[in-house]
């Protein structure tokens, strides 16, 4: 079992209050990722959760039980933090086994879970080298080992992937996806990357000053955001945003679409700019767009190499049937 339930959690530092009161279930079995911008909050809750902080108010109950004033190591829950925090000096053997061996833990029970997860992780044929031998991405799965063994009703990764380069970030996002249906196991994963949150996600709870402004599935945030907030963070690159009269066309003070709803086409288009950046990647094309008259800058995607360039006045037609509205208070027309 790993459901988490947060009821009325609020946190303060003095007298400035980081999380508002705040309910929130992840169930058991989930991988439930909390997303927002630099200082939303979203590290905080994470570490409320594994009683590294203490709530100011409220209660967190792990598989139906009152664990507010439970310390860390009683709670039943497993964190993997940005840094890996190995020992340069042990063996990866002998620093996945660390915990169990601070334990006290049977020796023969510790082999049989060490070599279990090092079976998992892929971390058999290294596992007498020491950290310094290994490389970013067999760091982090020493480290998430180190987490796998103990068996916990939930793992908790704060930014795991963050000290990664681009490459390595995408495989171990498909390695920790893949951990998760192995194990079943819930799964809290905290970062500022939305594509982190779309792809590996079953539920995504997106944060801002430390206030839910929307828990769902990714399609569901992606389709159906709630708020201007939420519609201009999820989706890479991220929703336009239209005020002023062609929102007011549209019954709503602001409009969104996302770049792939909006077509170029040779002339006599809906909307006319000029192109700013072009961003070419073969099979899609970005352009960054100007002086439209709409927004500062709207963003459209293009299927293929479309031949446009800087300065280029381009030709634009968007969807109306995918446009998105919201009102004066930001939050969306049904």
């Amino acid at each position: 079992m790993g459901q988490i339930q947060l009821k009325q959690v609020t946190k303060s530092f003095g007298d400035v209050q980081v999380i508002p009161p705040l309910d929130l279930t992840i169930e058991d079995g989930e991988f439930t990722v909390f997303v927002g911008p630099s200082g939303c909050g979203k590290s905080t809750l994470l570490r409320l959760i594994a009683g590294l902080e203490d709530i100011t108010t409220g209660h967190i109950e792990i598989d139906g039980k009152d664990a507010t004033d439970l310390v860390p190591a009683k709670r039943g829950l497993a964190m993997v933090f940005q840094s890996y925090a190995l020992y340069p000096h042990m063996s990866v053997r002998k620093n996945i086994a660390f915990p169990l061996r601070m334990a006290k833990m049977d020796p023969a029970e510790i082999d049989r879970r060490v070599n279990a997860a090092a079976e998992v992780l892929n971390l058999a044929d290294y596992i007498d080298r020491r950290p310094g031998q290994l490389s970013g991405g067999q760091r982090q799965r020493v480290a998430i080992g180190r987490a796998i063994v103990r068996e916990p009703s939930a793992f908790l990764f704060d930014e795991p992937l963050s000290n990664l380069d681009a490459a390595l970030r995408v495989g171990m996002r498909m390695e920790i996806s893949e951990l998760h249906k192995k194990l079943a196991t819930t799964m809290i994963y905290v970062t500022h990357d939305q594509v982190e949150a779309m792809t590996m996600a079953d539920k995504i709870v997106v944060l801002q000053a430390g206030v839910i402004e929307q828990v769902g599935s990714p399609l569901e945030l992606y389709r159906a955001p709630r708020n201007t907030f939420v519609a201009g963070f999820i989706g890479s690159p991220k929703m336009n945003l239209i005020t002023g009269d062609e929102a007011a066309k549209h019954n709503a003070t602001t409009i969104g679409i996302r770049p792939e709803h909006i077509d170029v086409v040779e002339s006599g288009g809906a909307w006319t700019g000029t192109v700013g950046v072009a961003e070419h990647l073969g099979s899609d094309t970005f352009f960054h767009i100007h002086n439209t008259g709409l927004a500062e800058m709207l963003t459209v995607r293009a299927i293929g190499d479309v031949s446009l360039r800087h300065g280029d006045t381009i030709h634009l037609n968007p969807r109306t049937e995918e446009m998105h509205r919201f009102d004066a208070d930001g939050l969306r027309i049904a």
